[in-house]
């Protein structure tokens, strides 16, 4: 595998997409230490030959690395790699302000610089396409595949527990009453929302009310008590006032201008 790499510089319109390359390329490591530094941007690093060590934070930790698997470096930390035989890598630097998003929700984790997967193929193909798109200069196509490859690499699930929560949302229940419902101690509930979500229970059932009375009011014809009701609120006027706080329209305007009828009929 030939030694090759495409540094990138993005300009304003790019920047404005929240989330950039700053570069990709492959190449080989030989056996031995390589010099230690600390990048000014995020990377990815898909180990996929080789084995070795990964030394990152200020406290120069080891981590065991064994192809296939993915390095996260952070701006700012130290990080040197430390092969025990050849790796082969392909690797990719990214930054905007989209890497903030992406840290609260847990894909971008300092505490977790190595990461390995059970299937590796969906993140090889990822990091194929991202080097592969990024040398067309189309920003658009090499951002969906930053994302993409992101994505591949994301911590698995919390057994669901985010998606079992959104399933009782509309139900009107304290986050005491939710976490006895899936079984979990309220501290076990909150950890695995963050972990999944990077939000609270109290704000993934929020978000999932709002977005459950926004499609009965798009494509039903409730009154808005009604559908206050369906989404866990006995009483309408705080529903009307909740939702127009956080939807920016009241339920009315927002089946005014919202709706597929409304749309249907405007044209």
């Amino acid at each position: 595998m030939p030694n090759w790499s495409t540094y990138l510089t993005p300009g304003q319109s790019e920047r404005q997409l929240g989330l950039f390359c700053l570069g990709v390329g492959e190449q080989e490591n030989r056996p031995g230490a390589t010099p230690e530094r600390a990048l000014g941007c995020h990377a990815l690093v898909w180990i996929k030959e080789g084995r070795g060590h990964l030394l990152h934070g200020p406290d120069r930790q080891l981590f065991e690395v064994q192809a296939p698997a993915m390095l996260w470096l952070y701006p700012g930390v130290l990080h040197g790699y430390r092969p025990a035989t050849r790796w082969r890598q392909a690797w990719t630097l990214f930054s905007g302000p989209a890497t903030a998003a992406l840290t609260s929700l847990g894909h971008l984790d300092v505490t977790e610089p190595v990461r390995r997967y059970t299937d590796p193929r969906p993140v090889d193909r990822a990091f194929t396409r991202l080097l592969r798109v990024s040398t067309t200069h189309n920003a658009v196509q090499t951002v969906a595949a930053l994302y993409d490859l992101l994505a591949q690499t994301a911590p698995p699930p919390d057994d669901d527990v985010a998606a079992q929560l959104a399933g009782l949302a509309c139900r009107p229940l304290s986050v005491d009453g939710y976490a006895a419902e899936l079984g979990l101690s309220v501290k076990q509930l909150r950890e695995a929302v963050r972990r999944t979500t990077g939000s609270t229970p109290q704000e993934l059932v929020l978000t999932t009310r709002l977005n459950t009375a926004k499609a009965l009011l798009a494509e039903e014809d409730l009154p808005v008590g009604a559908v206050a009701r369906r989404v866990g609120y006995d009483d309408p006027a705080y529903f009307t006032r909740l939702f127009t706080a956080r939807v920016g329209l009241s339920p009315r305007a927002f089946r005014r201008s919202g709706s597929i009828s409304a749309r249907i009929s405007s044209f």
